[in-house]
């Protein structure tokens, strides 16, 4: 949890998910559930949908590994999804999103057997229905319908080894009797998050070098629970709460610093200096969703309202020291022997939301949709920094503490979005369809930051209001029983997640820090894609994505003196919104069962081009001026992502997997992306009830980050990151009850639109 302010927010600004809002309202057409020998991947309306009733590869995995198989999504951290052609993806189950910030959510993927679920729908441009951000695209998970009372569950163990061990458990339950229906999840574990970096940035002759790991502890529990009672035969009456706990303490920074610059003379030399930082760190989450629905006809009309809240606490207390050393890194016998830097980071975040969508159908084969939200937000960011200097007593062999600094800022921020939405949708023929949409959304905010430095005190106001027409366009047409084409234009806003507008400093090293930004504003994005399908199997998706005002984090550098006269460089990566990006892709691919389904392909590969253009050389929080970024190059990758199930007997029992990715070198916005790939493989066998799964993941050790950036004035950056991601995972997982009990209904919540933007 550490440093995800700095992994995660930097390291992945270019392609990670994330986990925001929806609202899926209108009606996401239920596709009958059909008993299937194979997998089947097709296109439906304003989605693609993968088919995996039926399929083995559900049996025995989590529904992170079945994300990894579904064509159009791959993870190069395994963490995040993205949809091909798109940065950032929502995660929603029978059409809601569950209220848990994207760290949680990750670990419940994880910790969530696979075999319940019916189908899983990619929606990669969604309609004016769902209240997203930017470029997102939706995943929908469709659970399985099950056709009588009783009871029944499956409880999955895990354990896992890479640097160092981690274990998983949970455990699911469905119930249902008459009008009244029960689905509850725990689940749980403990890992520690390893990771090592280098990085180097440098001005000229002078240079710095920090080589060294962290690791992250973490201890995670949490789980749902859904009541849904049929108060009538039209009408429910759902209750759904959702709970996620994290706890990471002793989570550990460790890095040696090398400082290389001339003398007077221009003789370079060399200096040392150790950081090692502490952070405990814990955050809660917790969400609770009122939902009526009512049947209007036997056409699918229907009205639904929600009501929800969600609160969210995180609480951070990081202890920053920077120690003169040598070149082992060994702190002894030095006078005077750096800083210390406390830091106490809290933030808590207050959500009430509702959400009302009304659908008519009529005979004619025409839907009108309409409804509005309405989110209330307020987050508290009480955070206090103390700095020190150190003095080290030769004599006694005490190192003590002289308080030197303090800098206190209380950031309030109150946010109020109105939305409404219209749409239109038509079959015109057998073969032509079309819907048309429009949102429009208000949205209010006022942050204000309470500052002491010194005891001094100071306060400013950042206040936001804008409006925003957002309007939406597809349509599908069927050449005939084989061929599909396809087309969808769609409006975005792109708000910053809460924690990027607390103005805080995290500090890394005594020359290496991020700054996050009040005055970030909403980015606007231009999504279209054009997709032809081939007997449902064979597929070619052209997408493009224009972002203006691009929010995401610039590295700024510039040469300052230190107290001791010292000529040293300084690296700040800053959020705030950076000129205009665009992506282009193209993407073929297949989805197919051969050999008498004895191997089940996924297949894609295609071409990515990114034309950045920004400039930036100045801290928009502290106005500090810094050397001028610029990132006005493109860039053209190769993408490949392979998923590959071979089924080893005639009994369906064995089952052998191969998946591959590959993405080629391209340029982001902190520079040039190396190319990462990775060859993961796995073994499963199914006895009765019982499932035993071995994966081994990233084989081959390739799957490393590593960033590259020179800029014409001689400025240069440079990231190598290895999370370790080379583990073997052991499972077992075990299927208990009535398999045909009836799921809870699909309810969606009304705070979906909120929970991305925590953390």
């Amino acid at each position: 949890m550490k440093t995800q302010i700095l992994i995660a927010a930097i390291f992945f600004s270019g392609f990670t998910f994330a986990q925001e809002k929806k609202q899926d309202t209108v009606k996401t057409k239920s596709i009958e559930a059909v008993t299937l020998t194979k997998q089947v991947f097709k296109k439906q309306s304003d989605r693609f949908v993968y088919d995996v009733a039926s399929s083995p590869v559900a049996k025995g995995n989590t529904t992170f590994d079945l994300l990894k198989q579904t064509p159009l999504l791959s993870t190069t951290d395994d963490k995040t999804f993205k949809i091909v052609g798109k940065n950032n993806v929502l995660i929603y189950i029978n059409g809601r999103k569950s209220n848990m910030d994207s760290e949680s959510l990750t670990q419940f993927l994880k910790n969530t057997p696979a075999e319940n679920i019916q189908k899983i729908e990619v929606i990669t441009i969604p309609g004016s229905e769902y209240q997203v951000e930017s470029s997102d695209g939706i995943i929908n998970i469709v659970l399985k319908k099950k056709m009588s009372d009783g009871t029944s569950g499956n409880m999955r163990m895990s354990n896992t080894q890479n640097k160092y061990n981690a274990s998983n458990a949970s455990f699911s339950v469905n119930y249902r009797k008459d009008k009244l229906g029960i689905n509850a999840n725990l689940s749980g574990g403990e890992n520690i998050n390893p990771q090592s970096y280098v990085l180097r940035n440098g001005i000229g002759q002078v240079r710095n070098e920090s080589v060294g790991n962290i690791d992250d502890p973490n201890k995670n529990l949490g789980g749902y629970l859904n009541i849904d009672y049929q108060l009538t035969e039209k009408s429910n009456l759902a209750l759904s709460w959702n709970s996620w706990a994290n706890k990471s303490y002793n989570s550990t920074i460790d890095l040696l610093n090398t400082l290389t610059m001339p003398d007077d003379k221009g003789i370079l030399e060399t200096s040392y200096t150790k950081t090692k930082n502490k952070e405990d760190a814990r955050n809660y989450n917790n969400s609770v969703n009122l939902n009526y629905e009512v049947k209007l006809d036997s056409l699918g009309s229907k009205f639904n309202a929600n009501a929800a809240y969600l609160i969210y606490k995180r609480f951070q207390y990081s202890d920053n020291n920077t120690m003169i050393s040598d070149v082992q890194g060994s702190t002894s016998g030095f006078s005077r022997t750096g800083k210390k830097i406390i830091q106490n980071i809290p933030q808590i975040v207050n959500n009430f939301s509702g959400t009302v969508d009304y659908i008519q159908k009529f005979k004619n084969d025409f839907t009108f949709s309409a409804g509005g939200n309405f989110n209330k937000t307020k987050t508290d960011n009480d955070t206090k920094n103390y700095n020190y200097a150190y003095d080290y007593d030769k004599n006694t062999g005490i190192l003590k503490g002289i308080k030197s600094q303090t800098d206190f800022n209380h950031f309030i921020y109150d946010e109020n979005i109105y939305g409404l939405y219209i749409t239109f949708e038509k079959k015109f023929s057998d073969k032509f369809s079309g819907k048309l949409g429009a949102r429009y959304e208000i949205t209010n905010s006022l942050g204000t930051a309470d500052s002491r430095k010194d005891d001094v005190p100071s306060n400013q106001e950042i206040k936001q209001n804008y409006q925003n027409l957002l309007p939406y366009l597809s349509f599908s047409y069927a050449i005939n029983d084989k061929n599909n084409i396809s087309y969808a234009f769609s409006s975005r806003m792109g708000r910053p997640s809460f924690w990027e507008l607390n103005p805080v400093r995290n500090i890394i090293t005594e020359d290496n820090y991020t700054q996050n930004n009040p005055f970030v504003k909403a980015s606007s994005n231009y999504n279209q894609e054009l997709t032809y399908m081939y007997k449902n199997s064979y597929f070619l998706i052209l997408n493009h994505t224009y972002e203006k005002d691009q929010i995401t984090q610039v590295p700024l550098q510039k040469k300052y003196v230190d107290n001791n006269g010292m000529e040293r460089v300084r690296l700040a990566y800053i959020r705030t919104n950076f000129g205009d990006k665009q992506e282009m892709s193209a993407m073929l691919g297949i989805q197919k069962s051969l050999f008498k389904q004895y191997l089940t392909m996924n297949f894609n590969a295609g071409i990515q081009h990114n034309i950045n253009k920004g400039t930036l050389n100045t801290d928009p929080t502290t106005g500090e001026v810094f050397d001028t970024y610029i990132n006005n190059r493109k860039s053209t990758s190769l993408v490949i992502n392979s998923n590959n199930t071979l089924r080893l007997d005639k009994n369906k029992t064995w089952f052998l997997g191969v998946n591959f990715f590959y993405v080629d070198k391209q340029q982001i916005e902190l520079g040039v992306l190396k190319n990462l790939m990775s060859l993961d493989l796995s073994i499963k066998k199914n006895w009765n009830d019982w499932t035993f799964a071995v994966n081994v993941n990233d084989v081959l050790r390739t799957n490393i980050v590593e960033i590259e950036d020179y800029q014409s004035n001689g400025n240069y950056n440079y990231i190598k990151n290895d999370m370790y991601r080379r583990n073997i995972t052991v499972s077992l997982t075990y299927n208990f009850g009535n398999k045909k009990v009836k799921k809870v209904r699909d309810i969606e919540s009304a705070s979906d639109a909120i929970k991305n933007r925590t953390r």
